[in-house]
């Protein structure tokens, strides 16, 4: 099933939105970004309609929109399985949902300089500059396309190999006060990240991170999709699941109920996963961790006021991993 809701992004939704304005429902901007205001005029329309106002754009919502059209097919499911676990942590890094959450974009507001992409890659670690290199080396039609007159600058940022006129250039691009990145350059590395070869590129360099997440599936006798995606997105999240951490989880799987079924024994081995990592966070963030972890390990929940249902948005489920 597909649907569209509060972290949406694209051309369907600037679809939803343009329609509900005609009904005088809608009177904000037609920017293919699903907001409060667009949740609101969607469940207004449902009310009028008798749905349910749930204020999601599914198939029902949809053809009452549309005078019965099919809702348009979600492009992400079918992408590979690494391909959507990345979109999935994407979105919580960024508040949206595909393809947006491949073009999260930031400032220097934590001392990096600029951020971007699915797992925040940046300038202050030196994450950010291989990726940008290759792309250029790969796509360079591509990026021709997106930064026109501006692409020498970037290549001449690139090329000066230095991580402090790196650091200068972005701080030179954001606003000061809200580390906001300006225009015209939010829009073009916006433009990048949204493009099918810029998203390759962020999949090949997440390659670390999923063998990562790999080897924390093996260790804890893990197999299915939503395995990887809950072992990458505490690679990105949290950078690594430490030795105390790991004798906890192994210990509390091993304590597990032999006669429950495979599929539930997964579910209760990500359970105890999402907790026990979620509890060796430092103590603020153990709230926001366990929330996102856990709406990993039971494939839906509420992370950053945004709903998730990881089937339908991205097809991860508690299938084995091929």
């Amino acid at each position: 099933m597909n649907d569209y809701r509060l972290g949406s992004q694209g051309d369907p939704v600037r679809r939803i939105q343009t329609r509900l304005a005609e009904l005088g429902l809608y009177r904000g901007p037609i920017d293919g970004a699903f907001g409060g205001g667009t949740e609101g005029a969607v469940k207004a329309f449902q009310r009028a309609r008798d749905a349910d106002p749930d204020g999601r754009v599914g198939p029902i919502t949809w053809g009452l929109l549309f005078a019965a059209e099919p809702v348009p097919a979600n492009a992400l499911l079918g992408e590979p399985v690494a391909s959507r676990c990345m979109a999935l942590t994407g979105s919580f890094e960024t508040g949206s949902l595909f393809p947006e959450c491949f073009a999260g974009l930031s400032g220097d507001f934590d001392g990096q300089g600029l951020s971007f992409g699915v797992a925040q890659w940046n300038f202050g670690q030196g994450s950010l500059q291989p990726l940008l290199k290759e792309a250029l080396a790969s796509y360079p039609e591509v990026l021709a396309g997106i930064f026109h007159e501006h692409l020498d600058t970037l290549r001449a940022v690139l090329d000066s190999g230095g991580r402090d006129d790196d650091l200068a250039f972005a701080r030179a691009i954001e606003n000061t006060r809200t580390h906001a990145i300006n225009e015209p350059w939010r829009g073009m590395f916006k433009a990048l990240g949204r493009s099918p070869e810029f998203q390759n590129t962020q999949l090949k360099h997440a390659g670390m991170l999923l063998a990562s997440a790999r080897r924390w599936m093996d260790a804890y006798g893990l197999y299915s999709q939503r395995a990887l995606a809950l072992m990458f997105d505490i690679a990105v999240q949290n950078g690594s699941i430490a030795a105390p951490t790991a004798a906890r989880i192994r210990a509390e799987c091993a304590a597990l109920s032999a006669d429950l079924s495979r599929a539930d024994r997964e579910l209760a081995s990500l359970r105890i996963v999402a907790n026990c990592r979620a509890e060796a966070a430092k103590p603020e963030w153990v709230a926001d961790v366990r929330q996102r972890k856990l709406c990993i390990a039971e494939g839906m929940g509420r992370v950053h006021g945004v709903a998730y249902d990881l089937e339908s948005q991205f097809g991860l489920t508690l299938a084995e991993l091929a």
